[in-house]
């Protein structure tokens, strides 16, 4: 992580004011995360006080204050996948990549985590890979989806 990439996303939005959620957005989507060094470096910069800073960057889900790994793994737990098999969707997707929902893998490749629902009701259940949405599954063919990210 370098301080210029920090510098050139802050850059942008210098000379703008309510632009504290787009900024940490795209310093999310450079960086897969939110650095503590981002968060100075705005502060710094911006004049922004870091609890202002703090307190948007963990409120919102779309933001991340520890380290994802490249691909993002969301399970939905909503009622309709939950009743459709979305716990055994869980567990496949756990047990296949040696972790727990909220943990990300040793190798930095993927974070797993759940949601109350991904809106897509009728495809229960559903897993979202990276924006992608994936439903209707068993376990097994979770298994399979995620050996394509291999």
């Amino acid at each position: 992580m370098s301080i210029d990439r920090i510098d050139r996303i802050i850059d942008k939005y210098e000379c703008e004011t309510g632009v504290l959620i787009q900024l940490l957005l795209e310093i999310q989507h450079e960086l897969n995360w939110i650095p503590p060094e981002a968060i100075i470096r705005i502060n710094k910069r911006l004049k922004i006080p870091v609890s202002e800073i703090y307190r948007v960057a963990s409120f919102y889900t779309a933001l991340s204050l520890k380290p994802r790994g490249r691909h993002l793994v969301r399970v939905c737990a909503g009622t309709a996948c939950y009743v459709r098999g979305g716990p055994r969707i869980l567990d496949s997707v756990e047990r296949t990549l040696k972790i727990r929902a909220g943990e990300t893998t040793e190798d930095g490749k993927f974070t797993l985590e759940t949601v109350n629902c991904l809106g897509c009701c009728a495809l229960g259940p559903v897993v979202e890979i990276d924006g992608q949405y994936h439903g209707k599954l068993s376990p097994s063919t979770a298994e399979k989806l995620l050996s394509k990210y291999n």
